[in-house]
């Protein structure tokens, strides 16, 4: 029997070919959204650019005297990471072992439902302190380096150089292509067994980086989540920068960099003193522990005042976060209850058959590339307009920066929606990790979990529909102070084409959070 059930605000949604689905955007939130887009695109569009004014930012130490006698311990360190480490090893066993319903093991309840949306939440608070604690590189030090916190015996790896050919973010974004095509065509999120094996495969890639290479090359050029967290980091108001800038200025021997007897250098090559960027900083506390002056802690600043006035325009920086954006967009688009049916139209037009892999294929190619060549046809206008006195390569890594709230903003309120109503049952998973004797989720289950979230709908659509304009308004304004720092004596009209662009997105994502939305489990 077919049925619609379709809620206001808190009713459970039923769609005949997807199942339990979550309830879009109400439409009156959209309407708010996008007039105030309205007013600020206007504001923006004619607002001359001699009123524009670098914001400077603010930048003080965060309860210095509280903060620094954590950070400088290793044990507090080592601590968080054992614990980090076990939970893990607790996923990988439950995924292996436990039962294959999804929603009833913690291996797939835990990795995504509460640990990759905590984890993109939590950056905009905590920055990159993910990357800290990350159990794959935990496991890894131990054991390659075989020391729980000190610094490991130099034999403990063949420290090679990385090849050249690997120094950059490429390898990441690949990585990170390769994860959503596993995660959603192959299927992993819903298979515990799967999300086991791709847990103990990251811990296989970290340990044979770091047995290899010379200090954490997976960290900095390979690992697609750590890749991920820095790019959207270099938004947050929080990091790890010097106490004193004068004390880094006067400092001859860098133990930020280099380390000491019993403390690691720092994993991903920065020297704290002339660090300006959080794409590559772990937060792993090395250089504090290191520092004989005690003059690194984390720091607050403004909001997008990193990528708007210290990033500098790298070419695989900027493609990665054009891969974010094309990335975040493609996984909303599968999220919808209309995907599965696409797929099987295209499915029978090319003769597919099984898991429709290559059907899912060809959509993702198809929905990651029209983002991009948009992009591609907005640097090319916004180069016209400038009449060739920027090159390509150039222009589109500058503007590509401030498409990094797009992503961010998006990924926060797509992922907030799973986290707050399929995280409804996670206690009940936590004690019965392995699922032994559980059935699927019955119907009144998941209308208990629908009319019961962790936070109240109303409360959720004003959180979503406040992400999408503040992203909208960060991203237009990080681009306009771009323009000016970076292209001086520009006209006004130079900042139309990223404008439509940051304005497509925009909609977009919101289009995307107005529609049902299919449970992951």
């Amino acid at each position: 029997m077919y049925e619609l059930l379709i809620g206001m605000m808190d009713k459970l949604i039923y769609v005949p070919e997807a199942g339990m689905v979550h309830p879009g955007l109400p439409s009156a939130w959209v309407l708010f959204v996008v007039s105030v887009m309205v007013m600020i695109g206007i504001y923006n569009i004619w607002r001359s650019t001699a009123q524009i004014k670098a914001n400077i930012g603010f930048q003080f130490p965060l309860a210095v005297q509280y903060v620094k006698p954590f950070i400088t311990q290793p044990w507090v360190l080592f601590g968080l990471r054992l614990f980090a480490a076990s939970v893990f090893l607790l996923v990988i066993y439950t995924g292996l072992f436990g039962t294959p319903i999804p929603e009833r093991n913690l291996a797939t309840v835990l990795t995504w439902t509460i640990w990759w949306s905590g984890v993109i939440i939590s950056i905009f608070f905590v920055g990159s302190a993910w990357c800290a604690i990350c159990p794959w590189d935990a496991i890894a030090s131990w054991l390659v380096k075989r020391r729980l916190w000190k610094r490991g015996n130099e034999t403990s790896s063949l420290n090679l150089k990385v090849p050249k050919l690997f120094r950059s973010v490429w390898p990441a974004l690949l990585m990170f292509v390769g994860l959503t095509w596993l995660e959603l065509g192959a299927g992993v999120t819903v298979s515990p067994y799967a999300t086991a094996l791709m847990a103990l495969l990251m811990v296989v890639l970290a340990t044979i980086s770091l047995a290899i290479y010379e200090r954490k090359a997976f960290c900095r050029y390979f690992c697609a989540v750590g890749r991920t967290i820095g790019a959207y980091s270099s938004l947050a108001p929080v990091a790890l920068r010097p106490v004193n800038k004068s004390i880094c200025a006067d400092c001859k021997t860098l133990e930020c960099y280099h380390g000491t007897k019993d403390i690691e250098p720092c994993p991903t090559h920065l020297v704290m003193g002339r660090l300006t960027q959080n794409t590559y900083c772990t937060s792993c506390g090395a250089c504090s522990m290191s520092c004989p002056e005690q003059n690194i802690s984390w720091q607050l600043r403004g909001v997008g005042d990193e990528i708007t006035h210290a990033a500098r325009p790298h070419w695989d920086e900027a493609w990665f976060i054009i891969g974010l954006v094309a990335l975040t967009v493609f996984h909303g688009f599968t999220m919808m209850p209309y995907w599965e049916g696409w797929m099987q139209e295209l499915a029978y037009m090319i003769g597919d058959s099984g898991q429709l892999l290559a059907s899912f294929t060809i959509g993702m190619t198809v929905s990651m590339m029209i983002p991009i060549v948009l992009y591609f046809v907005c640097v090319y206008l916004t180069k016209i307009l400038l009449k060739n006195k920027q090159g390509f390569q150039r222009l589109f890594s500058v503007l590509a920066f401030s498409l990094l709230p797009l992503a961010f903003t998006y990924h926060i309120a797509h992922n907030l929606t799973h986290l707050v109503r399929e995280g409804q049952g996670f206690w009940s998973v936590v004690l019965n990790p392995l699922g032994i004797n559980a059935l699927p989720l019955s119907m009144a289950e998941l209308h208990d979990r629908h009319m019961n979230p962790l936070m109240g709908n109303d409360f959720v659509f004003f959180l979503q529909a406040m992400l999408v304009l503040f992203g909208f308004w960060l991203a237009v304004r990080i681009s306009r102070q771009r323009l000016q720092l970076n292209i001086s004596n520009h006209r006004r009209t130079v900042f139309l084409p990223v404008f439509i662009f940051i304005s497509f997105i925009s909609l977009v994502n919101l289009w995307l959070l107005m529609q049902p939305m299919i449970m992951r489990m």
